[in-house]
């Protein structure tokens, strides 16, 4: 099924100086499939699943910090998606346990940091953030992995 995530500004890069207004992200499967204007995106998928976030919408962070404490690998993994990364740098998950967590998370483990964007068929790996800049939604691979409520 089909997913729009849209909110009132979506940035294309983390620092992307012209973002869209009341645009949103069409996700098929893991893939980004359109980008665009929420109203274009609403005529061209009818059928299409909304969800609505405040704020700013744009691609999932890359970590390049130490990971957060918590009791288990996948708790730690989880505590990197609340923060609205989906993607981490591998020296920060050298022991193997946490390693594990992440590609069992499906949390890209990248060699170096990267930038990252919001690509037509690139991986659906986004997130959203409220004016206070805290993140209420992390969509990793196309799969809604972190709400705040």
């Amino acid at each position: 099924m089909l997913t729009l995530h849209a909110a009132p500004l979506v940035r294309l890069t983390p620092d992307d100086a012209a973002p869209l207004r009341d645009a949103a992200v069409a996700i098929d499967g893991d893939r980004i499939a359109a980008i665009g204007p929420l109203d274009e995106l609403l005529q061209e998928y009818p059928r299409a699943r909304v969800r609505h976030w405040p704020g700013t919408l744009g691609p999932g962070l890359v970590h390049d910090a130490p990971v957060p404490d918590a009791p288990s690998p996948r708790e730690r993994i989880h505590a990197l998606l609340r923060l609205g990364a989906t993607a981490v740098v591998a020296a920060r998950v050298t022991d193997p346990e946490l390693l594990a967590a992440a590609r069992r998370g499906g949390v890209a483990v990248l060699d170096r940091p990267r930038p990252s964007a919001l690509v037509n068929t690139g991986r659906a790996d986004l997130a959203a953030f409220d004016a206070d800049g805290a993140c209420v939604a992390t969509v990793l691979a196309g799969r809604l992995v972190h709400r705040r409520r």
